[in-house]
């Protein structure tokens, strides 16, 4: 495919709605190693938007987290959204290390079913998961 087809567009971000910010935000942060780029309240609405990424979002695909300050119930996750996928070195070392700070793996780290990959799932306060891929 030419270069040239996808130089007018470039991914930005992805969102998700979180009920808990804060406990958001120190995943991503502190367990996933992502930086806090920006964090925005919107009081006329209601709601706030944080954006955590590996790098400035003017060359990086970042992921913007929605919090609407009056949801109180669990968001429904439904069965449409699959995952997010991060590239790891290490993943049985990084898996470890997630699982002794209390991170939820669904899926251990191993060989891809019907594949050579070596891939785990984990899941972040809200439950959506994450797929981690060995780099």
């Amino acid at each position: 495919m030419s270069s040239d087809k996808n130089s007018n567009f470039r991914m930005l971000h992805t969102m998700i709605r979180v009920r808990n910010l804060e406990k958001s935000i120190k995943f991503y942060v502190d367990h996933l190693e992502m930086n806090l780029l920006r964090k925005t309240d919107f009081p006329g609405g209601k709601f706030t938007l944080a954006f955590v990424g590996y790098g400035d979002e003017k060359e990086n695909t970042v992921i913007e987290l929605t919090h609407n300050w009056d949801q109180t119930e669990p968001y429904d996750l439904g069965d449409g959204f699959g995952h997010l996928a991060l590239g790891v070195k290490d993943i049985y070392g990084i898996c470890e290390r997630l699982e002794a700070e209390g991170v939820k793996i669904p899926r251990a780290p191993g060989p891809m079913k019907h594949g050579t990959s070596v891939i785990a799932f984990i899941e972040d306060p809200d439950g959506y998961k994450i797929e981690l891929v060995e780099r």
